[in-house]
């Protein structure tokens, strides 16, 4: 079924002299549409949290149309028809005033959500809309992908959310993405603080030069850790030194994945595209899933090494269709720190993806083992 889910798509359709019958409209303010709304076959049609006046939710009711509601109350759209913007989610937030972090979008939503009992809502309604919520979101990724067509091949690169900037490590994540961003690969992350934000800076540094980069991290190394009173202002400080023109942000665009199950953790503002979720477990499966360009482990924790071997299950058994490669940055960390690869190798034996796995030191050769799988790939 055809979806249209924004005014100007709306209208184009109309234009063009098309029915309504069979489309799905998400998340729209159509009280200025009744006349049109009344005018043209609904047979069919869904109409998802949109508003409508009387005369038009009529018609539609009496077409046959399928309408559900907008859900009152919320500090969010459970119907809403794409991914956040950082602009969106940081709206009214002053960096010269980092307290009004707590008035924006993304401070309101988790303040909601942390009062509507977290992960186990009290109300059946709240849960529908937490649920409606993520399905629209993944529905806005999957838009996404298709847009960004087959030529951009979809990384991503796991860390730990307190790998602090002004660290090597954080660089070495940044000019690893960044050199990535500029393959033509699109970067994903898991959208928070550490290594994950590390990801964000170095696409969005793609089309500059390496030494604008390190200035960049020198700026962001005053507030080195999200617990930082100015971590925020210090990004932001750096997006308005360093800004994206229209015609660099399709080349630096990266996409994050966040969850306000870590709301405590702000997004980060150079992801691009911003996915946030309600449910964890759908956050993390989908990161898994989209990345099938291969994904990059960083040094981490508990919640990296949990993807590991999520990751590894669906390459285990290929239950996304295909098996990807698996690289650990950092030989030391991942044999010795935390001695992830040891178990992984042996659990790989005699597998496929056993030729995917890959541990190293060297930027170059993550790159180049990216690039050698993606060239390998059956064309379409």
């Amino acid at each position: 079924m055809l979806e249209l889910e924004s005014i100007e798509a709306f209208e184009r359709h109309l234009r063009e002299g098309a029915s309504l019958s069979n489309v799905v409209l998400q998340g729209l303010d159509l009280r200025r549409y009744t006349r049109e709304l009344s005018a043209v076959p609904l047979e069919g049609a869904v109409f998802l949290g949109c508003d409508l006046e009387h005369e038009a939710l009529q018609a539609a009711l009496a077409h046959g149309a399928l309408v559900f509601p907008p859900i009152s109350g919320l500090p969010y759209q459970p119907y809403r028809g794409a991914l956040y913007t950082p602009e969106e989610l940081y709206a009214g937030f002053d960096p010269a005033r980092p307290e009004t972090y707590a008035d924006t979008p993304d401070a309101r939503i988790y303040q909601h959500w942390a009062s509507q009992g977290r992960g186990t809502p009290p109300t059946l309604l709240e849960a529908l809309a937490q649920r409606l919520h993520d399905h629209a979101i993944t529905d806005a990724l999957d838009d996404l992908l298709a847009a960004s067509g087959p030529a951009r091949k979809v990384v991503a690169i796991m860390g730990g959310h307190s790998m602090k900037r002004g660290q090597e490590d954080y660089r070495e994540v940044a000019l690893l993405a960044r050199e990535l961003t500029r393959a033509g690969f699109f970067l994903v992350s898991g959208g928070g603080p550490g290594a994950m934000e590390a990801t964000h800076v170095g696409a969005w540094f793609a089309r500059r030069a390496e030494a604008e980069l390190d200035v960049a991290l020198g700026m962001l190394a005053r507030a080195p850790s999200y617990t930082d009173r100015e971590w925020l202002a210090r990004a932001f400080e750096v997006r308005g030194a360093f800004p994206l023109g229209p015609g660099e942000l399709p080349a630096c665009a990266s996409l994050g994945i966040p969850t306000w199950h870590y709301g405590h953790e702000p997004p980060n503002p150079f992801a691009t595209h911003i996915a946030k979720y309600f449910a964890n477990s759908v956050r993390e499966d989908g990161l898994l899933t989209i990345a099938k360009g291969g994904i990059v482990y960083a040094p981490g924790s508990a919640g990296t090494i949990q993807e590991i071997f999520q990751d590894a299950c669906q390459n285990h058994y290929n239950s996304v269709g295909v098996i990807s490669p698996m690289i650990f940055l950092g030989r030391e960390f991942w044999t010795r720190t935390r001695p992830v690869y040891p178990l992984l190798a042996q659990l790989a034996q005699g597998q496929d993806y056993a030729r995917h796995l890959l541990l190293t030191d060297s930027r170059e050769e993550v790159i180049r083992a990216l690039v050698e799988y993606d060239r390998a790939l059956p064309v379409g």
